[in-house]
């Protein structure tokens, strides 16, 4: 790829929170070197830490990345094959900053990186990503010379430290025995899921496609998507499992299946997580995303918490988490974030939380999440428009007598029910979520919601 296609590149793939994009067409060798050299120089301290995801991609875009950071003094220390909640632990207890090599959910052609600072802080395109996005372009439009002191290459394996630290999150006595089945959907999880596993004795673990394969041969590393989570749900019946959890590709993200087969939702984890974080820690802060569900806030209350609303996307939750002193954060999107955890996401942690809930009172996993089940949800809606702003405009002026906000995108609170729509960060996309009390009222306003949307 010509040096001028290269820098238009890095228009395409830095994202709101991260790079990604296809690889070679967008995401290549010469990029990746240049990324390295520009988030060393912004980061100006003495180790970068370097890990990846099981695509086959990650091998050569981390070596030069790796390359690109060495050149500017930085001493690398490669983690090898993580997943992006055991890089942020390493960032978090060695005090370093990191660049994890994965693109997560997405299909097999594409790769990318998530980057923190020391302590796992995020880097975003408010705090530092855009600066690496145009030290790189600098980088790719004139390469410069490397440093006369060049930085030095080292290998680290995390994976048992790492382990230990997810499994203290709970207290591994007063776990009950669980069948518990894992579908790892050919992603990291296969790495880091038994590890952790192999910590609690008394519980039993079958594991779903293991195989490290980025080419995602059995479904998509992609949870979210109901579809993904068939095959579990099939297993957890016809196994008899008490429990069954789905990670996504870098395995940060978990979503869960009660023993009915029955997936919960991002925000009734969500929800079921904040009562048990605030159990253990009375009157805390917990931040959720504007798009959870009531619910999430109504438990927090009812748990005697504080509740605060947040944008979307892990830089904006930690960051509040910063603020408010937070001990606990999530997302609809199954994304949970830990005080303790250095306010880093983590899918396994998370999934400890609700074992541990689940052992408390000895009750099947359907009667424990059933009061936080409270409201029917859309699911996140996409439509294609034309121009997207001039359509949320039109959407607003709809609802005049309603209370309205900004956060991200529009909200507006219709009484018993309430939807937000926001644009896409990187496409001519609107994402719609609504909740109403029953299924019946849901679809009917989102027929409402769709027909102003598509309207002329």
């Amino acid at each position: 790829m010509a040096s001028a296609d290269n820098a238009r590149s890095l228009d395409a793939i830095f994202k709101a929170y991260d790079v990604r994009g296809t690889v070679p067409e967008q995401l290549n060798a010469d990029i990746a070197r240049a990324v390295g050299v520009a988030f060393a120089e912004f980061v100006g301290g003495p180790t970068v830490l370097v890990a990846r995801d099981m695509r086959p991609s990650g091998v050569e875009l981390a070596a030069a990345f790796a390359e690109g950071a060495m050149s500017r003094g930085a001493n690398v220390l490669d983690l090898g094959l993580a997943s992006t909640d055991m890089l942020y632990f390493a960032a978090g207890s060695l005090n370093a900053p990191g660049a994890m090599f994965t693109a997560s959910h997405n299909p097999a052609q594409y790769n990318g990186i998530k980057f923190c600072l020391p302590g796992a802080r995020p880097v975003g395109a408010d705090t530092g990503l855009d600066v690496v996005r145009a030290s790189a372009a600098r980088e790719l439009a004139s390469p410069s010379a490397s440093s006369a002191a060049g930085g030095s290459l080292s290998q680290r394996n995390m994976l048992d430290a790492f382990a230990d630290h997810v499994v203290g999150f709970v207290d591994r006595d007063a776990l009950r025995p669980l069948k518990v089945v894992a579908d790892t959907a050919n992603g990291m999880g296969g790495l880091v899921v038994p590890a952790v596993f192999e910590r609690l004795a008394q519980m039993t673990l079958e594991v779903m496609y293991p195989e490290l394969d980025g080419t995602f041969p059995n479904h998509p590393a992609d949870p979210i998507q109901p579809a993904n989570q068939k095959d579990l749900q099939v297993r957890v019946v016809a196994g008899a499992f008490d429990i069954g959890l789905a990670f996504d590709g870098d395995a940060d993200r978990v979503f869960v299946v009660d023993e009915t087969g029955t997936g919960m939702s991002g925000s009734t984890t969500t929800a079921l997580l904040a009562a048990a974080v605030l159990r253990s820690n009375p009157g805390a802060t917990i931040i959720h995303n504007l798009i959870c569900s009531r619910t999430v806030g109504e438990v927090i209350a009812e748990s005697g918490g504080r509740a605060v609303r947040s944008r979307v996307g892990h830089s904006f939750i930690k960051q509040l988490m910063a603020e408010t002193g937070a001990a606990f954060g999530g997302e609809h999107s199954a994304h949970y974030y830990f005080r303790d955890n250095y306010r880093a996401d983590s899918g396994l942690i998370a999934a400890m939380f609700v074992l541990a809930e689940l052992s408390r009172g000895g009750e099947p996993l359907s009667v424990v999440r059933a009061p936080f089940d409270r409201y029917a949800a859309s699911g996140e809606i996409n439509t294609q428009v034309d121009d997207p702003a001039a359509v949320i405009e039109r959407v607003a002026g709809a609802y005049p007598g309603r209370p309205q906000d900004r956060l991200d995108g529009l909200t507006v609170d219709c009484g018993a029910w309430w939807f937000n729509l926001r644009m896409s960060n990187t496409e001519p996309l609107l994402r719609l979520n609504l909740e109403a009390p029953t299924r019946a009222e849901c679809d009917d306003h989102v027929a409402e919601l769709l027909a102003l949307i598509t309207s002329s």
